[in-house]
């Protein structure tokens, strides 16, 4: 294999990755269990989804590394991953405001911004919409299909894959890679809009809990995890990325790819236990607010 004929450098360069991977996934277990421990039942699981994200990239682009016949599996595993985990961050943005019904009565005459990106941030003459369970609704189901139908089309993939129907870097409009990638782009922009809309209406609200750095982190997983890589594919696939034997370009191209992500997904899962492991004090619930003036009014 190619991982057993390198030189110094080169074992040095995988053993470190491999270190950073192994770090990545005890820092995680390690805020995992303080998660368990000390996060209310109803926000366990999904932050526990959310931290785990980096790690899980970061362990699947480590195994893509050291066995790259592997490769596509690896990428198929954390794509399905990261699709579960889009719809965990809607779901948690709503928990953090208190639930469905806290959220419905604290926006009670507000309106959703839709001319948001990635989709619509030039069509700024798109009508608001209210706030209601039908919106909320909507906007769930943006992320849920995502959470769905990636893994039917990448299983999809997998089986063509098998029967030598499915190559990865041929995209001519003959062959099923391009429609099926072109899908799942239309499927990912349509589950980060659906995450925008919701961030963009409650990121005031929520900044106590600070959800700004949250969505930073989760967006740098999106644009490392989906636009790096596809970016370093397309430069291999042109040959713009130059071979270097016993690799391919798309090989190498495939090779920095994975040693880049787990440098990133270190990062972010270090940065993540220091962001979510902070204490934070629940929302005062919407009728405080309006009861605190009748009392100054009117005091006993």
């Amino acid at each position: 294999s190619f991982s057993s004929g390198l030189d110094l450098p080169g074992r040095f360069l995988f053993a470190t990755l491999t270190l950073m991977t192994l770090i990545a996934i005890l820092v995680f277990i390690e805020e995992a269990v303080y998660i368990y421990r000390k996060i209310p039942s109803s926000k366990r699981s999904i932050i526990i989804w959310i931290n785990a994200a980096a790690p899980v990239i970061s362990t699947t682009s480590c195994i893509g590394m050291w066995v790259p016949r592997s490769t596509m599996f690896t990428d198929f595993t954390a794509g399905i991953f990261f699709a579960i985990v889009i719809h965990k961050f809607l779901m948690m943005m709503i928990k953090e405001c208190g639930g469905q019904k806290m959220l419905l009565r604290r926006f009670e005459n507000g309106q959703f911004t839709i001319s948001t990106g990635p989709c619509c941030c030039c069509c700024l003459c798109l009508p608001r919409v209210p706030i209601t369970r039908q919106t909320l609704f909507w906007l769930k189901l943006g992320t849920f299909q995502f959470a769905v139908f990636r893994p039917v089309l990448i299983f999809l993939s997998i089986v063509l894959w098998t029967n030598g129907n499915y190559v990865l870097y041929n995209l001519s409009p003959k062959g099923p890679a391009l429609w099926i990638s072109c899908f799942i782009g239309a499927l990912t922009l349509f589950a980060l809009w659906a995450v925008a809309i919701m961030f963009r209406k409650v990121r005031i609200l929520l900044k106590c809990k600070n959800i700004i750095p949250k969505f930073a982190l989760y967006q740098f997983i999106v644009i490392l995890n989906h636009l790096q890589t596809t970016i370093i594919n397309i430069f291999a696939t042109q040959k713009i990325i130059p071979c270097a034997p016993p690799l391919s370009s798309t090989a190498r191209g495939s090779y920095i790819a994975q040693q880049l992500l787990i440098m990133e997904m270190f990062l972010i899962t270090v940065i993540s236990r220091v962001v979510y492991r902070r204490k934070y004090h629940d929302l005062e619930p919407p009728e405080c607010a309006a009861e605190e003036p009748r009392d100054k009014k009117h005091p006993p």
